[in-house]
This record gives C-alpha cells, sequence and structure tokens, in this order.
C-alpha cells in the first residue's frame, strides 16, 4: 500500500490503516499535543467563538449546475 495513493479521509474512517506510515503522523501529534495542554474550559469558549463568527456570516448560496 502506497502512502501517498490513499485518501485517509475515506479509508481511515474507523482509525489510520497506514500506521507509522502515515503522511499525516506529524499533524496527529501536533492536535493530540494541543488536547492535552488546552482546558476544557479553553476548548468550549473557542468553540464558542467560531459558533458565534458562523452565525454572524452572511448566508451562502449555493446554485447547482445546471443539467
Amino acid at each position: 500500500m502506497n502512502p501517498n495513493e490513499i485518501n485517509c479521509a475515506e479509508a481511515c474512517v474507523n482509525g489510520c490503516i497506514l500506521g507509522d506510515r502515515c503522511p499525516n503522523r506529524e499533524y496527529a501529534a501536533q492536535a493530540t499535543k494541543f488536547i492535552e495542554e488546552t482546558s476544557l474550559d479553553r476548548l468550549i469558549e473557542m468553540a464558542e467563538i467560531a459558533r458565534r463568527k458562523k452565525r454572524l456570516e452572511p448566508p451562502q448560496w449555493v446554485i447547482p449546475d445546471e443539467i
């Protein structure tokens, strides 16, 4: 299995299938470190800020392609 040929978003839904050969391993380590070092209150605060920001944005219309 070539790590460059795998779509991780689809293949690794239930966990990484490449193990130590995963090209996204460094990002997982960064995310784990961030979660461990950030308090739950701070994570909730960040989520609330993002939710408010998203709510205040104007609606984005999606126009489907004509068939």
